[in-house]
C-alpha cells in the first residue's frame, strides 16, 4: 500500500485527492519504480481540467524518477537498483511507487540527480524535439519562444543559445524577462507592457522570425503568426491560456505561405529508439554544462493541489517537482 494523488472528475485543483493506492501485480513487460521525485507539468493541468480527455478515475502525473524495485520476466534492459526516469507512458506518476511499461524507462547518468531527472525529462525532451526535429534550428536563425521563463522556456533559451540562434522570449513580468535573459535569451518582451508583435518586428527590422514556439495558445496565436517571416513555421505545442480558436486555412497563404504544426512529445518518443535518442541528446547537453536544470519549487506530494494552483496562475518560474 502506498500513497498517491487521484482525481475522479475533471475540474479545478480541488478535484485532486491524496489517498491510499494499491500497487497491482507486476506485468511481464513492466518495472516497479519507487519515486524519488515527480515532475510537475502543464499537461497535468490539461488532463485534470478536462482539456485533454483521460479515462477516470486516474492517478495524475506524467513524469518521474526513482529506483527500480522489480522487473517483469520479459525485461532485460534495466534491473532492480537502477536509477531511472521517464516522461509519458500511462498516467500515474503522482505516487510513491508504481508499475510502468519498462520500455518507457531511461537510465539516468550518475552525474544527474534523480530530482533533476524528474524536473527535466518531459520539459527537456519537449525542447529537444521542438528545436532539433520539428523545426531544426540552425546557427543564425532568429526564434520567438513564448513563456521563456517557464520550465520548458528556460531549458529552450539555453539550448537555442548553444545552437547559435538569436532568441526572442516573452514573459509576463520584468523579473521573468530578466530570468530568461540570464538563461540565454537575447531579447525578452514583457507582454503585459509591450506589444510583442511590434517588438519582434523592431528587433528583426521587419524581417520576422524563422519559427515561433507557442505553448500559450489562445492569447498569443494570432499575434504569433504575424511574427513569422515568409515560409516561417508556427509550432503550437500547448494551451496555457486556452485552446487555439478555429481559423481559415487561407490565412497561412495570406501571411506568407506559412507552415503550422501541432506536435506532442508522445508522438516523437513513441518508439523505443526515438525515446533513447531524445533522452540521450538531453542528458548529453546537461552533462556538458550548456543547459542547467534549475529546480525552483519543491512540494510534498500531499500538497499537489497547491502545486497545481501555483503552476496554473503562472506563479512559478523554472521547474517544479513533487516529493513523495
Amino acid at each position: 500500500m502506498g500513497n498517491g494523488v487521484r482525481f475522479y472528475e475533471t475540474g479545478g485543483p480541488e478535484v485532486l485527492r491524496y489517498e491510499d493506492l494499491n500497487v497491482r501485480a507486476l506485468g511481464p513487460d513492466e518495472a516497479r519504480v519507487r519515486h524519488v521525485a515527480i515532475g510537475l507539468n502543464f499537461i497535468d493541468i490539461y488532463q485534470r481540467s478536462g482539456l485533454y480527455k483521460v479515462p477516470l478515475p486516474a492517478v495524475a502525473g506524467n513524469e518521474g524518477a526513482g529506483i527500480v524495485e522489480a522487473v517483469g520476466k520479459n525485461v532485460s534492459h534495466i534491473k532492480p537498483g537502477d536509477r531511472v526516469a521517464y516522461a509519458g507512458g500511462p498516467l500515474g506518476a503522482y505516487c510513491d511507487e508504481r508499475n510502468i511499461p519498462a520500455d518507457r524507462l531511461c537510465r539516468v547518468p550518475k552525474s544527474i540527480s534523480l530530482e533533476q531527472a524528474a524536473a527535466m525529462m518531459l520539459k527537456g525532451m519537449t525542447v529537444q524535439y521542438l528545436i532539433r526535429r520539428t523545426y531544426p534550428v540552425q546557427t543564425g536563425d532568429t526564434v520567438l519562444f513564448h513563456a521563456a521563463s517557464g520550465g520548458v522556456g528556460l531549458i529552450a533559451c539555453q539550448w537555442l543559445k548553444a545552437l547559435g540562434a538569436t532568441v526572442i522570449g516573452t514573459a509576463g513580468s520584468d523579473e521573468k524577462c530578466a530570468l530568461a535573459m540570464q538563461h540565454g535569451a537575447d531579447h525578452c518582451i514583457n507582454y503585459h507592457t509591450e506589444n510583442f508583435m511590434e517588438r519582434v518586428r523592431e528587433i528583426t527590422h521587419g524581417a520576422g522570425v524563422a519559427v515561433v514556439y507557442d505553448s500559450v495558445g489562445k492569447d498569443t496565436f494570432a499575434g504569433s503568426l504575424d511574427c513569422l517571416r515568409p515560409l516561417g513555421m508556427m509550432v503550437s505545442f500547448g494551451n496555457a491560456s486556452g485552446p487555439v480558436p478555429s481559423f481559415e486555412l487561407n490565412l497561412l497563404a495570406q501571411k506568407g505561405s506559412l507552415f503550422i504544426t501541432r506536435p506532442t512529445l508522445m508522438t516523437y518518443i513513441a518508439s523505443r529508439s526515438d525515446l533513447e535518442k531524445t533522452a540521450s541528446d538531453l542528458f548529453n547537453i546537461v552533462q556538458n554544462g550548456k543547459v542547467k536544470i534549475e529546480i525552483t519549487h519543491r512540494y510534498e506530494l500531499k500538497d499537489a493541489v497547491q502545486a497545481h494552483r501555483d503552476l496554473e496562475t503562472r506563479k512559478n518560474t523554472g521547474s517544479s517537482i513533487l516529493i513523495p
